[in-house]
């Protein structure tokens, strides 16, 4: 097994490529890198940064992520899932403590490569993904009305329930030409698949109405704000700079950091496992969270945001015949060619038409329909999605996601500890119905003997109620032969409780044989006290063996 599990497909694609390769992913290239604009800039905006810095953020974290990465197709850049999180940071830090918090993430992603954790991620129970997915969903939505109707606010709280009681006292501020632009822009991007599926629908609603707003402002009276209005936007890539870090701030940042490793993570190891199911691919996850991680370290030293890989590009990239990571590189040069030589043309683009691009972000995000699937699950899984959405909605992603995990877990243990089962036999055990037994007869057990049998794992969740258990099944026996054969694994407290178990035991006149036990479970004994108080001598791999050493001693005591 390699100690570090690092393969970029890049190398592996470029061993047999050829001009055919090269033209499809050209094609491929340019189309994504066309598609990528608009949703960069709008994901840049909403972030709470200007318009070139979420360029800035396709372009190089684009770049790396397809030149280290782990699949084939990937497309890497700024996703809707950051904007919350992102926007909340630069609100309480600004846009320096959000560079220190995208870097502290790119680190935790690079480690949990190099730690091979990118099956891990996988186990993250999926009510926690939709519920906080579709929080963010909701989150964005709520971001967007300003511009979409075009009110005038000063400023928006941050806060979900204060924004809707501002919103509901500025609706009388509606900007008709602003709504009107925006409600189009919603209707192509919706209505352009049914046309092409070739052509975005997000990429022909910013030409018209970019085209729409330049007329009605230079050629009416009417004005309608465009990103001119609201952001200077530079034209180029700009130098590499160094943050301030200090300790005080790293503390402070380290839980958004980790929120940030997370969403990445999860979206995009989700992203390749999507890709490989279409173009019939193997993607290697601790390879693709290195380049991710690596993106997002070197991203923020040019201004740059939060990045992972964005499902609805890569999927765009597949489907103009896209095949290897060459067509995310070429998509990263385009992008870098519109920044250079067309940035003046962004300034064009109206608000509104930007705010009806995330509009229609948030409602594929939202995953409604899965949403309402899950309401009709059991009760720990809606629990779990119904806390992580409106945490997400209400407070913060941060807490949605620490909360989300936590109640996951203590529900998924509850669980387990249910399914562990102790039972109690006292008479024989029949052979038909039994895998450990060395021969074909019943086997007897002693009077004054009682065997118990431990089916499930043995960890803290079930360890305390052990004791209680084993003595409401049982009488007072002499020799008590616990039956391991169904334990795969004993951890600190169940140890610890074991251990207490066989000390009182020994204090009641009580004999602890013990049975089946596994090889893992063996050692875990060996360096606790259980295997010295219960003795080499009394510790069995199989029942006959434990069943035959409670006889003697009962017949020697008789």
């Amino acid at each position: 097994m390699k100690a570090f599990d690092f393969t970029p497909r890049l190398f592996e694609s470029l061993k047999n490529y050829n001009k055919t390769d090269f033209m499809s992913d050209l094609m491929a290239g340019i189309i994504v890198g066309i598609v990528a604009l608009p949703l960069a800039i709008a994901f840049g905006i909403a972030s709470g940064v200007s318009p070139e810095k979420g360029i800035i953020t396709a372009i190089i974290a684009g770049f790396i992520i397809s030149f280290l990465g782990g699949t084939k197709v990937q497309i890497g850049g700024p996703t809707g899932a950051f904007i919350v999180i992102v926007y909340g940071i630069i609100q309480q830090y600004g846009e320096k403590g959000l560079i220190v918090a995208t870097i502290l993430a790119g680190i935790i992603l690079v480690m949990m490569g190099v730690l091979k954790l990118g099956t891990i991620i996988k186990f993250i129970p999926y009510p926690i993904v939709v519920g906080f997915t579709s929080g963010i969903a909701v989150t964005i939505f709520t971001t967007q009305i300003k511009d979409l109707f075009g009110l005038t606010i000063d400023n928006v709280p941050a806060e979900f329930l204060q924004k809707l009681v501002v919103y509901a006292r500025h609706f009388s501020t509606i900007d008709i030409w602003c709504t009107v632009i925006g409600i189009l822009s919603v209707a192509i991007i919706a209505y352009t698949p049914k046309f092409s599926k070739k052509i975005p629908g997000s990429l022909v609603a910013i030409v018209v109405m970019t085209i729409v707003a330049y007329l009605l402002n230079n050629f009416t009276g009417i004005h309608v704000e465009t990103i001119g209005d609201r952001f200077q936007i530079n034209p180029s890539l700009p130098s590499a700079q160094v943050p301030e870090m200090s300790w005080e701030v790293v503390k402070g940042l380290f839980p958004a950091a980790i929120t940030i490793a997370i969403l990445g993570a999860i979206e995009s190891l989700l992203s390749a496992t999507v890709a490989d199911g279409v173009i019939g691919d193997k993607h290697n996850s601790n390879t693709e969270l290195i380049a991710q991680g690596a993106a997002n370290i070197i991203t923020p030293f040019f201004g740059g945001i939060p990045a992972t890989g964005a499902i609805a590009r890569t999927m765009t990239n597949i489907n103009n015949g896209g095949r290897t990571p060459v067509a995310g590189i070429i998509h990263a040069f385009v992008l870098l060619l519109i920044l250079l030589c067309l940035g003046d043309l962004t300034k064009q683009i109206p608000m509104a038409c930007l705010a009806g691009v995330l509009v229609i972000v948030s409602y594929n995000m939202s995953e409604w329909r899965t949403f309402k699937a899950l309401l009709k699950g059991t009760k720990s899984d809606i629990t779990v999605l119904l806390v992580t959405f409106f945490l997400t909605v209400l407070f913060d992603l941060t807490i949605a996601i620490e909360v989300g995990l936590v109640i996951a877990c203590l529900l998924f243990m509850r669980r387990v500890a249910e399914t562990t089962n102790i039972s109690v036999l006292t008479d024989e055990i029949n052979p038909k119905h039994e895998s450990d037994i060395a021969s074909n007869e019943k086997l007897i057990i002693p009077s004054g003997v009682e065997v118990y049998e431990i089916d499930g794992p043995y960890f803290f969740g079930i360890a305390n109620k052990f004791e209680e258990e084993m003595r409401n099944l049982g009488d007072r026996p002499r020799i008590r032969i616990i039956r391991m054969r169904k334990v795969p694994f004993v951890d600190s407290t169940g140890l610890h409780n074991l251990e207490m178990f066989v000390d009182k035991s020994k204090k009641e006149g009580i004999m602890i044989i013990l049975s089946g036990v596994r090889e893992n479970v063996l050692v875990s004994l060996k360096n606790s006290k259980v295997y010295g108080m219960v003795g080499e001598h009394n510790i069995f791999s199989h029942i006959n063996g434990a069943v035959a050493k409670a006889e003697e001693i009962v017949k020697q005591n008789s």
